[in-house]
């Protein structure tokens, strides 16, 4: 695919349906909080304000983009509601649509978030001027089920400390899979994936569950392997949560099985099981288990509100079954992370 033939669709969530976007003709491009930027949302936003979306805000007001000819936002948080308000004045020239996003994945949540995916095929129908079908739906879905897959084995890779680079790399292609054209990256990874795999590195740092919203910056994974701590598995909205298969095959209720895939993704805060309210605790602590962790990370960004709510309960399941946490907060530069970094050493010695 030539540059010049590319259609750009931005995207902000690790919850945007992006077999849709790429049924309808376009390439979904998920705007990172990274870059130079300078800090100029606050012309439009309030200083108290998550810095993910104040991050994403400062790229579209510097410009920093590809020729997008819209955005689609998930309506997951206060927050992104207002990024999309802001992003109307910011960039006039883009068409941008609110998707509403349910809390929770009951059949009835299921149901209404299909209906809001069928409204939103028909808007990128109309911006596109492409009509598509279930069937190219579900031909979409295949596809990123296969990226999915392939991410999930080189992830693998890197937890066991056989792919060359590690996790700063594994942060690259995550990267790389939510800003690239889908075939480019199908590419990409299937070469990465034919690599010969490194011998079995003994352990060089202790091993640590991760778990969080957005993280994409790969040198944050290389800050924490020269603290003394292995990224044994992870939960982060920019890492395999935004790549999770959407199973089922029914391509005649595909957006069905589109919506059902999208709410039943590793969740993070802001959506949760009614039944059992404190599941994410209970997520986090199996999780830490099934990959042998000495210690829990959660790293979150300030002013988030669904991980402030809940990170009580999973300090408290943690603490009980005797699993330290250490909680980091930041805005998503290197220089907040870079300011934990004796923190992170002193934490990586305790659990020796």
């Amino acid at each position: 695919m030539s540059q010049e033939t590319i259609r750009w669709m931005g995207h902000a969530c690790s919850y945007t349906p992006l077999a849709l976007i790429h049924a309808a003709g376009f390439t979904p491009y998920r705007v990172l909080p990274i870059g130079d930027s300078p800090d100029r949302a606050g012309q439009l936003l309030h200083d108290n304000l998550c810095p993910h979306v104040k991050r994403i805000l400062d790229r579209a007001m510097d410009s920093d983009l590809p020729a997008l000819e819209g955005m689609v936002f998930m309506n997951c948080c206060d927050a992104m509601r207002r990024l999309s308000d802001a992003w109307r004045v910011a960039r006039p020239e883009h068409r941008v649509e609110l998707v509403d996003l349910p809390v929770a994945a009951e059949e009835s949540a299921v149901s209404f978030f299909a209906g809001e995916l069928i409204r939103l095929s028909g808007t990128l129908a109309e911006w596109s001027g492409k009509s598509f079908n279930q069937t190219d739906v579900s031909a979409s879905v295949d596809k990123f089920n296969e990226i999915a897959i392939l991410l999930e084995n080189i992830g693998k890779r890197a937890r066991e400390r056989t792919l060359d680079g590690g996790g700063p790399r594994l942060q690259d292609l995550f990267n790389g899979a939510a800003t690239e054209p889908v075939d480019r990256t199908v590419d990409l990874l299937n070469s990465v994936t034919a690599e010969p795999e490194l011998p079995g590195a003994e352990p060089d740092g202790v091993p640590v569950y991760l778990f969080g919203n957005v993280l994409p910056d790969p040198e944050a994974f290389a800050l924490f392997r020269s603290c003394g701590v292995h990224i044994a598995d992870d939960s982060v909205c920019t890492g395999q949560r935004a790549f999770s298969p959407i199973h089922g095959a029914d391509s005649d209720q595909v957006f069905l099985r589109l919506a059902r895939g999208l709410l039943e993704h590793p969740r993070c805060a802001r959506t949760f099981d009614p039944s059992r309210p404190g599941k994410i605790a209970e997520d986090v602590l199996a999780e830490a288990r099934a990959c042998h962790a000495k210690g829990v990370i959660a790293y979150t960004i300030k002013f988030c509100d669904p991980y402030m709510s809940r990170l009580p309960a999973i300090r408290n399941v943690l603490r009980e079954a005797g699993l330290p946490l250490l909680l980091l907060e930041g805005d998503c530069t290197m220089r907040s992370m870079g300011q934990q970094k004796t923190r992170i050493e002193a934490f990586a010695e305790m659990l020796r």
